[in-house]
C-alpha cells in the first residue's frame, strides 16, 4: 500500500479544497444521521402511539437529553396544532433535512473535482518530466507502446479506480460511524447481532477480491503489449505490406487481443460479483434482522417506532458499505496501474549532474577522448576499446567504418546520452561529467540520418523551443539550409503543419528542415550522423551545399557512408571493432593502401 500513500501524499497541495470536502461530508453524515430519528415521531403519530410529555424539558448535549427534548417539542406541537398538522411539519422537516444533506453532498463533490483533476494533471506531468529526464539507455530496453500505455491507460485507470473513490473514503466512514452510534444507542444487543452478520459477509466478499490486484497488473502489461504491437505495425506498415506479412501480424495481434479479453473477462466477473453479492448478503442480513428485531418488539424489549428507525439506520449503512466494498475493489485494480507508473518514477537516472558543475559556453580547444572504453550493459562486450583521439576546435572530422564499429557510439558519448565505462571525454579541460548537461547540449547541434520532425508547424519545427523567436533569423537559417523556397511553396508557409513525422514533406525536405534547425541553434559543435545517406542525388546535392556553408567556424563530426561527404575532412578516423586503426586525410589514407582504401574502392562507407 506504499504506492497508495505516495499517491495520496499529493493531496497536501490541495489541502484547503480537501478540507472543504471533508467539512461538507461531515455535514452530509450529520444530516444523514439526524434524518433517522425524525421518522420515530412520524410513526408514533401515524400509529397513534404518542406519549405526550407535558413537563418542559431543557436542551442538553447528550443523546438522552436530545431525545427527551425532541419528544417534548413534538408533544407540544401535537397539543397546539393537532396530529395532522404535526405530521405535516415532521414531513417538511424530513424534506428539509434531505435537501440540506444533498446540497452539501453537491458542495463536497464540487470541492473534489479540482482536487481529482489536479492530481491527475500532476501525475501526468511528473511522469512526463521523468520520461524526458531518463537516459537514452533506458529506452533501448523498453517497448515504446508499453511506456505509452503507462502514460495513458494506466494514468486513466488511477483516476477511474482510485481518485474517484476519494469521496467514498471520506463520506462513507462518517455515515457508517454515525449510524452505528445511533444503532448502539437504540439497541446494543441488536447492533451486536448486526455486526456478526456484517463480519460474515465481509469475509465472503474479501475472499473474492484477493487476486484482483495481481490480475489487474497482468492486464495492464498485456494492454501495453497490444499498444506496442499497434505502434510497431503503424511504423512498419510499408514493410509489412511489402513482405506480405499481414496475416502473420494479424494472427500475432489476435493472439494478444484474445488473451487480454479473456483475462479482462475474469477480472470483470470477479469485480462485478461484489455489488450483487453484497446486496444479496445485505438483504439476507436485513431479513434475519427483521426476524430477530420483531421478536424483541413482541417481547416488549423494543418500541415498534424505534425498531423502524433502527431498520432505517441499518439501510442507511448498507449503501455506503456497498460503496466502500466497491471502492476496495477499485483501489486494488487502480493500485496495479499505479504500481506500473511507480516503476517508471523509481528508475534511477544514471546520467547524473555534478554537484558543482563547470560552466562552459564555448568550445575553445577541442574534444579529447582519453582511453575510452564503453559497453551498453555489464554482460555485453565493449563497443569501444581504450580509444584515444582528439578533435581540434574548428576542424572537420570524419568517422569511417563498417556498421557496428563504434561510430554512432562516439557521437552518443559526446552528447552524453551514455557515460563512458572507462576513461574520460573532455571538452577543453573539462570532463563531460563535470559539465552541466544543459550547457553541454547547448554546445552541440545534431543532424541524424532519420530526420526527426514533429506534427507541428514548420516554424515550430525549426525554432524547436528556442525563445524568443526571431522570424528573420528563422528565414535566414532556412535559406542557408536551402529550405526557404519549398517552405514558401507550401499552403501556409512557415505556419504549415507538416503532419505526423513530417508525412507531408519529402525525405529531402525533412532533412533540410532539420538542417535549418541546426543552423538556427548556431552551436559550436555540429554532429552529422549519416545526414545524406537516405537522400536521392538532387536532395543530397542541396543538403551537401547547405552543409558546406554550415562547416564554417564550427567543429564538425561526420559519420558518413559516401566519399563525397568525407573526402574533404581535415581528419578521418577509421574504426574497426571498436578500435581506431587508421587516421589522416583522404590522400594520406589512400596512399597507405589500408582499410580506408578498401572502403573507398568498395564504396562501403
Amino acid at each position: 500500500m506504499s504506492t497508495f500513500w505516495k499517491l495520496f501524499s499529493k493531496l497536501r497541495k490541495y489541502q484547503f479544497k480537501v478540507a472543504g470536502n471533508i467539512f461538507c461530508n461531515i455535514l452530509v453524515a450529520v444530516f444523514t444521521v439526524v434524518s433517522i430519528p425524525t421518522i420515530i415521531p412520524f410513526f408514533k403519530i401515524l400509529f397513534q402511539q404518542v406519549e405526550i410529555a407535558r413537563e418542559k424539558v431543557a436542551f442538553t448535549m447528550s443523546a438522552d437529553g436530545i431525545a427527551q427534548w425532541s419528544k417534548y417539542q413534538y408533544s407540544r406541537l401535537i397539543l397546539e396544532e393537532g396530529h395532522q398538522t404535526a405530521l405535516l411539519y415532521i414531513c417538511i422537516l424530513i424534506v428539509l433535512i434531505f435537501f440540506l444533506k444533498n446540497l452539501f453532498r453537491y458542495f463536497s463533490l464540487a470541492f473534489l473535482v479540482p482536487v481529482r483533476n489536479g492530481m491527475i494533471r500532476d501525475l501526468r506531468m511528473d511522469l512526463y518530466q521523468k520520461i524526458l529526464g531518463l537516459p537514452v539507455a533506458y529506452y533501448t530496453n523498453e517497448r515504446k507502446g508499453d511506456l505509452i500505455a503507462r502514460f495513458s491507460t494506466d494514468v486513466q485507470e488511477v483516476e477511474n479506480s482510485i481518485l474517484n473513490v476519494i469521496e467514498v473514503l471520506v463520506k462513507s466512514p462518517l455515515i457508517i460511524i454515525g449510524c452505528i452510534i445511533f444503532m448502539l444507542y437504540v439497541s446494543p444487543s441488536l447492533t451486536l447481532f448486526v455486526f456478526v452478520l456484517i463480519l460474515f459477509t465481509t469475509l465472503i466478499i474479501g475472499g473474492i477480491s484477493r487476486t484482483l490486484k495481481k490480475n489487474s497488473a497482468t492486464a495492464q502489461k498485456k494492454l501495453g503489449s497490444i499498444i506496442s504491437t499497434v505502434d510497431e505495425t503503424i511504423g512498419g506498415l510499408k514493410i509489412i505490406k511489402g513482405f506480405g506479412a499481414e496475416k502473420f501480424f494479424s494472427r500475432h495481434f489476435s493472439s494478444q487481443n484474445t488473451a487480454f479479453k479473456n483475462l479482462l473477462n475474469r477480472i470483470l466477473w470477479r469485480r462485478d460479483l461484489s455489488s450483487p453479492l453484497s446486496e444479496f448478503l445485505g438483504i439476507a442480513t436485513v431479513a434475519v434482522l427483521l426476524w430477530y428485531g420483531s421478536n424483541q418488539v413482541f417481547d416488549n424489549q423494543l418500541d415498534p417506532s424505534t425498531f423502524f428507525a433502527f431498520i432505517f439506520a441499518f439501510f442507511s449503512v448498507i449503501e455506503p458499505a456497498k460503496s466502500f466494498a466497491k471502492a476496495y475493489y477499485d483501489i486494488q485494480k487502480g493500485l496495479a496501474a499505479a504500481d506500473r507508473i511507480q516503476e517508471v518514477m523509481l528508475v534511477p537516472n544514471t546520467i547524473e549532474e555534478a554537484e558543482n558543475p563547470a560552466q562552459i559556453t564555448q568550445l575553445q580547444h577541442g574534444i579529447t577522448f582519453d582511453e575510452v572504453s564503453f559497453r551498453y550493459a555489464t554482460h555485453e562486450p565493449d563497443v569501444l576499446k581504450r580509444v584515444s583521439f582528439e578533435i581540434p576546435e574548428g576542424r572537420v572530422v570524419a568517422l569511417v567504418g563498417a556498421s557496428g564499429s563504434g561510430k554512432t557510439t562516439i557521437v552518443d558519448l559526446i552528447n552524453r546520452f551514455y557515460d563512458v565505462t572507462e576513461g574520460s571525454i573532455r571538452i577543453d579541460s573539462h570532463d563531460l561529467r563535470d559539465i552541466r548537461l544543459s550547457d553541454l547540449r547547448k554546445l552541440i547541434a545534431v543532424v541524424s540520418q532519420d530526420p526527426v520532425v514533429f506534427n507541428d508547424s514548420i516554424l515550430n519545427n525549426i525554432t524547436f523551443g528556442k525563445e524568443p523567436v526571431d522570424l528573420n533569423a528563422v528565414e535566414n537559417a532556412a535559406k542557408i539550409a536551402h529550405a526557404h523556397e519549398f517552405i514558401m511553396a507550401t499552403e501556409n508557409g512557415y505556419q504549415t503543419v507538416i503532419g505526423d513525422r513530417g508525412v507531408k514533406l519529402s525525405g529531402g525536405q525533412r532533412q533540410r528542415l532539420t538542417l535549418a534547425r541546426a543552423v538556427l541553434k548556431d552551436a559550436p559543435i555540429l554532429i552529422l550522423d549519416e545526414a545524406t545517406s537516405a537522400l536521392d542525388s538532387e536532395s543530397e546535392r542541396l543538403v551537401q551545399y547547405a552543409l558546406n556553408k554550415m562547416f564554417k567556424n564550427r567543429t564538425v563530426v561526420i559519420i558518413a557512408h559516401r566519399l563525397s561527404t568525407i573526402q574533404h575532412a581535415d581528419i578521418i578516423f577509421v574504426l574497426k571493432d571498436g578500435l581506431i586503426i587508421e587516421k589522416g586525410q583522404h590522400g594520406e589514407l589512400m596512399a597507405k593502401n589500408g582499410e580506408y582504401r578498401k572502403f573507398v574502392q568498395l564504396q562501403a562507407f
